[in-house]
């Protein structure tokens, strides 16, 4: 009789965890994101750069550490907030080139947020602070892309040709962009008026490079809109924790854009 063939030994799993996973579940940032950051240097393990996203780590034994600071070996409890971003306040974690929203929130809350999406310094109004990598992650996704609404009031001659050309797919820095709604709130007779700006993207200083293509100078930009979040009646530098269902609305795919 033949010999029963032994089954080779399964291969043992890699033991640990990817190293962009860790710092998306500690919140630093999405997955894609945490893996750029690796990228650059700026994530050590057990006191050496790590440029490979891939690596295996072990949270609760190893040292890791982002530019410096070192991770919590465990995982903080997911938490989201709506934030109010005053105007002069930069969009991130790295305070260099001034006060960031990280600073303004780091006395009230003790778990690390990171701002899910951009606002320029000069713009103001909602912002999404998290340590919900998975949130983070979906925001900037197309599938589950919110709409955007902001409230700008422009200085420049009014008229039907450039309302026209605001809402049209204009060309900006190489890219044509999606269409954009656009509603004329308020025509001044100082030739001060406001705009009220409807985004399906959200592409770098896009409603103030359109504006100046359409021979208006943006005087101020406040965000009032962020899918089914409004801004009601908050206050430059005030914010409020997400609810679960809000947070559960936000993870779900929106309608995709015309």
């Amino acid at each position: 009789m033949p010999k029963p063939i032994t089954p080779a030994p399964a291969a043992s799993a890699p033991k640990g965890e990817r190293l962009q996973n860790v710092l998306a579940r500690r919140g630093v940032a999405s997955r894609r994101h945490a893996a750029d950051l690796i990228a650059t240097g700026a994530v050590s393990v057990n006191g050496a750069a790590v440029y490979e996203p891939g690596l295996r780590v072990d949270p609760a034994a190893d040292d890791i550490r982002l530019r410096g600071v070192r991770l919590a070996q465990e995982t903080e409890r997911r938490r989201t907030v709506l934030l109010y971003k005053p105007r002069g306040l930069i969009c991130g974690a790295d305070n260099a080139q001034g006060e960031t929203v990280c600073d303004l929130l780091r006395a009230h809350i003790p778990e690390r947020l990171v701002p899910v999406g951009r606002l320029d310094k000069e713009s103001e109004g909602l912002l999404l602070m998290s340590n919900d990598g998975e949130l983070t992650q979906l925001m900037t996704h197309p599938r589950y892309g919110h709409t955007k609404t902001y409230i700008a009031r422009v200085a420049g001659h009014m008229e039907e040709r450039k309302i026209a050309l605001l809402r049209s797919r204009m060309e900006i820095d190489g890219y044509v962009i999606r269409p954009v709604e656009v509603e004329v709130l308020k025509v001044g007779r100082d030739h001060t008026h406001t705009l009220a700006f409807t985004l399906a993207e959200g592409r770098n200083r896009q409603i103030r490079k359109m504006c100046s293509l359409a021979s208006f100078v943006v005087l101020s930009l406040t965000r009032v809109r962020i899918g089914p979040l409004l801004i009601r009646n908050m206050r430059p530098g005030e914010w409020r924790e997400l609810s679960e269902a809000e947070v559960r609305a936000l993870k779900r795919p929106q309608a995709p854009a015309r």
